[in-house]
């Protein structure tokens, strides 16, 4: 511990608080509940691009539409 203090001047103390919330969070790093989150995420933006898309290809055919009777 002394030599990792000196090393990085950083007091023992602050390096039993990480150490500590390094051990307590180690399992969650290594868990798949943060590839759940991201696949639940990526199939959320995934959805709202289709939406997206769906809703611009509708605005796109009123302007069209809209065109038309202006003519």
């Amino acid at each position: 511990m002394a030599e990792i203090s000196s090393t990085f001047s950083v007091h023992s103390t602050q390096i039993n608080v990480w150490k500590k919330i390094a051990l307590s969070e180690i399992s969650g790093i290594f868990s798949d509940k943060r590839a759940i989150i991201d696949k639940d995420q990526l199939e959320l933006i995934s959805s709202l691009y289709k939406e997206i898309g769906k809703q611009k290809v509708e605005v796109d055919w009123l302007k069209k539409k809209i065109g038309l009777l202006d003519e």
